[in-house]
C-alpha cells in the first residue's frame, strides 16, 4: 500500500485530505510544519509528499529544497499544495524542487490524477 506524507498546518485541510486519501487505500503520514515533514520523510521514506508551501517553522519551499538536496529523500516526488495560484508561484515551487503543483481549494479528482502519475513514475501501484 503506497504511503503519502501530508505536510499541512491547517487542521481542516489535513483532516479532509487524509480521510479521502485513506478511503482510496493509501497510508497517510502527517506533519504540521516543514521541519517535522523533513524528519518524517527521512524516517519513513514515503512514496510521495503533499507539501503545503505556507507552513510554520520552515516553509514548504525551504523544506522542499532540503528534501531534494538530501540523498535519502531527493527521489521522493513532491506535489506542492498552495493557495498561491499565480504562474510565478508554480514556477517558484518547481524551482524549489516540486515535481508537480496543485492549488487550494483542492480539486480531489485532479489531485488523484497527479498522485497516480507520480506514483507510477516510481513503479508504485495506486490501489484501485
Amino acid at each position: 500500500m503506497p504511503t503519502i506524507l501530508l505536510i499541512e498546518d491547517n487542521e481542516m485541510n489535513r483532516d479532509m485530505l487524509s480521510r479521502r486519501l485513506e478511503r482510496r487505500g493509501l497510508t497517510i503520514l502527517i506533519a504540521v510544519d516543514g521541519a517535522e515533514g523533513l524528519s518524517k520523510a527521512k524516517e519513513h521514506q514515503p512514496d510521495l509528499i503533499l507539501m503545503d508551501l505556507s507552513l510554520p517553522v520552515m516553509d514548504g519551499w525551504e523544506a522542499t529544497r532540503q528534501l531534494k538536496n538530501t540523498p535519502e529523500t531527493y527521489q521522493i516526488p513532491i506535489i506542492a499544495l498552495t493557495a498561491h495560484a499565480m504562474p510565478a508561484d508554480e514556477q517558484r515551487a518547481r524551482q524549489a524542487g516540486c515535481d508537480d503543483f496543485d492549488t487550494k481549494p483542492v480539486e480531489f479528482t485532479r489531485l488523484l490524477e497527479k498522485i497516480t502519475v507520480l506514483l507510477a513514475s516510481r513503479n508504485v501501484v495506486f490501489p484501485t
